[in-house]
C-alpha cells in the first residue's frame, strides 16, 4: 500500500508537526510512506497533478482553519478521478461532528480525532490485515457499506511515549521548526480549543534537553515551541531557558507563548545572560476590558503584566511579541481603543491585531447568538458583526491592521512614530486610524511598496496634516531621512534622495 500523509500550510515556511508525529509513528511499518507538504498559495492544479500522479493508495490529510477549503476541494476532485483511493483526514477543523461532517462529504472515508499517533499506528495495523477491525481503533469515525461509525474517544496518551519526530526526517534551514514540550492548557479560553485540554501533560527535562540539543546541533534557524503557556510551570520554564542560554549555538532562535503575569525576577534575573536573538517571547493581553475577559474566561492582572513586560523590554535582548483580538464580547469600538493604547505603551517589539474566529468546538461559538456574532459560514469562521461592533468597524480595525504592520511592525519608522505620538495625534490609536483613513483614501492600499515608499507615504501623510499643525512636513522629513539612515543601507538611501520624496 502507497500511504501518502499531506497538508496545506499557511506559509512556506511553516512546517507541519503533526503530519510528523504520525510519520514517525508508523515509519518502521511495511508500507511505503511519503510526506509532502504544500501551501494554501500553490496552484490547485499542480497540487492535484503532483497527488494523483504519483499512485497513492491512501492520502491523509491535515486540516486546520486556513486550508479545510482546499483541501476538501482536492480530495473531492481525488476521489473522482480516483474511486478507489481512500481519503482520511485529521485535525481541529475536522474532529468535531464528524457524522455529519462525513455525510456532507462523502468523498471522505476515515477521519481520526484526538491525539493521532497512536489511533493512526493502530488503523495502519489494521488496514495492512485481510479483515481490518476498525471498530476497534478508538479515535476512528469511518464509512462502511454505505453507514458512518463512529469509535469511543481515544485515552489521552504517555507523551513522553511519543517519538521525537525530526530525527529521520531533513530540519530545512529555511522552515521554521515546530516543538512541543508539553501538551494540554491549563486554562479555559473560551475562544480557544485549548480550553477543552485542561490536563496538562509534559515531556520529562532530560527528553526535552535531548530534543532541544538536537535543533541546537542541526543549527536550525527557528525553533517554534507550541506549547500553549511554555511557562505554566515555572520552575520548568526556567530550566528550559537555562539549558537554552547555556547551550546557545549563536545562531538558532527558541520562540515561546508566555503568560506575561506569571514571568517574576528570578526569571528575568537569568534572562539577562541571553544572546540577543536567542529568544523571543509572544505574550496573548488580548484585551484589557475586565469584563471582556470575565465573559473569555480568561483572567488577567494587567497592572502585573504591564510590570513584567516593561522589566523584559528594559533587558533589550529579548523580542516582545503583544496580542490583541478584536471582536471579543463586549469589546466595542471605544473599548477596544482603549485595549490597543494600554498594550502599545508598553513598547513590545510588535503588536499583532488578531480577528476573532469562532472555531468549531470553541465555546465562544456556542455563545454566538447570545452575544450577537454574524460569521462567516466557511472557515477560518472570522466574526463579522456583533452586539458590540459593526461590520464597518471591524472592517475600519483592518484597516489599522495594516498600518500598524507597515510602520511599527516591519520596524525602520522609530524616530518619525514617536515624534508622530507627541505631536499629532491624542493617542497611538487615533494615529493610526487616521493614518490609515489616508492611506486608503490615497488607494495605497492597492499598491505593492518597498520600504523606501513607506517612507514617502508618511511624508506626505505630513504635507496633508500640515493645514493643521504648521512646520510638521519639515520636522516629519528630518525624522524620516534619519529612520532611513538607521534602516537602510547607504547606498539606497543615495538612491531614494535622488529619486525624491514623491510617489510616482
Amino acid at each position: 500500500m502507497k500511504i501518502l500523509l499531506t497538508t496545506l500550510n499557511s506559509k512556506y515556511v511553516h512546517s507541519n508537526l503533526a503530519l510528523k508525529y504520525l510519520y514517525a509513528s508508523v515509519e518502521k511499518t511495511r508500507h511505503s510512506i511519503d510526506l509532502l507538504e504544500f501551501t494554501i498559495n500553490n496552484d490547485e492544479d499542480y497540487i492535484f497533478t503532483e497527488l494523483i500522479s504519483r499512485g497513492y493508495d491512501l492520502i491523509c490529510f491535515s486540516c486546520y482553519i486556513w486550508n479545510v477549503e482546499k483541501i476538501l476541494y482536492l480530495a473531492e476532485n481525488l476521489k473522482k478521478a480516483k474511486p478507489e483511493i481512500r481519503i482520511l483526514m485529521g485535525g481541529p477543523e475536522v474532529s468535531f461532528d464528524t457524522i455529519p461532517f462525513l455525510s456532507n462529504h462523502k468523498f471522505i472515508d476515515y477521519i481520526i480525532s484526538g491525539e493521532g499517533e497512536a489511533i493512526f499506528a493502530e488503523f495502519m495495523e489494521e488496514l495492512s490485515s485481510e479483515e481490518p477491525r476498525l471498530e476497534i481503533i478508538k479515535g476512528l469515525t469511518y464509512r462502511m457499506d454505505g453507514k458512518i461509525y463512529v469509535n469511543p474517544p481515544a485515552p489521552l496518551l504517555d507523551f513522553d511515549s511519543v517519538p521525537f519526530p525530526y530525527l529521520n526526517l531533513v530540519c530545512e534551514e529555511d522552515k521554521i521548526m515546530y516543538y512541543e514540550s508539553s501538551r494540554g492548557c491549563p486554562y479555559q479560553c473560551s475562544y480557544c480549543l485549548s480550553s477543552l485540554d485542561r490536563k496538562v501533560r509534559a515531556l520529562s527535562m532530560d527528553r526535552v534537553k535531548s530534543d532541544l540539543g538536537y535543533f541546537i546541533y542541526k543549527q536550525v534557524k527557528q525553533v517554534k515551541f507550541i506549547d500553549r503557556t511554555f511557562n505554566w510551570d515555572r520552575r520548568r520554564a526556567l530550566e528550559i531557558i537555562k539549558y537554552l542560554i547555556a547551550s546557545d549555538n549563536g545562531f538558532t532562535n527558541f520562540h515561546m507563548e508566555l503568560c506575561g503575569e506569571l514571568i517574576d525576577d528570578e526569571l528575568l534575573k537569568v534572562l539577562e545572560g541571553a544572546r540577543p536573538g536567542l529568544l523571543q517571547f509572544e505574550i496573548g493581553v488580548q484585551s484589557t476590558n475586565e469584563k471582556t475577559l470575565a465573559a473569555c474566561n480568561r483572567s488577567s492582572d494587567f497592572a502585573k503584566l504591564s510590570d513584567h513586560v516593561r522589566k523584559l523590554t528594559a533587558l533589550g535582548n529579548i523580542h516582545i511579541h503583544l496580542d490583541l483580538i478584536a471582536g471579543l464580547p463586549y469589546e466595542d469600538y471605544l473599548s477596544f481603543r482603549k485595549s490597543f493604547n494600554d498594550v502599545y505603551g508598553l513598547k513590545a517589539d510588535q503588536l499583532q491585531l488578531g480577528f476573532l474566529k469562532l472555531i468549531k468546538g470553541s465555546p465562544l461559538r456556542g455563545k454566538a447568538e447570545e452575544y450577537g456574532y454574524i460569521y462567516r459560514s466557511k472557515a477560518p469562521y472570522e466574526v463579522i458583526s456583533s452586539n458590540y461592533l459593526s461590520a464597518l468597524g471591524l472592517a475600519r480595525l483592518k484597516k489599522i491592521e495594516n498600518v500598524l504592520d507597515l510602520y511599527y511592525n516591519r520596524g525602520g519608522f522609530q524616530h518619525t512614530l514617536d515624534f508622530a505620538l507627541d505631536y499629532i495625534a491624542e493617542t497611538p490609536f487615533d494615529f493610526y486610524e487616521e493614518l490609515a483613513d489616508y492611506y486608503y483614501l490615497k488607494g495605497f492600499q492597492h499598491k505593492s511598496h518597498k520600504k523606501e515608499d513607506l517612507y514617502r507615504i508618511l511624508f506626505l501623510y505630513a504635507g496633508w496634516k500640515e493645514r493643521f499643525i504648521p512646520n510638521i512636513k519639515d520636522k516629519m522629513k528630518e525624522l524620516l531621512t534619519l529612520d532611513m539612515e538607521e534602516t537602510l543601507n547607504p547606498d539606497a538611501v543615495k538612491k531614494f534622495m535622488r529619486k525624491g520624496w514623491e510617489i510616482l
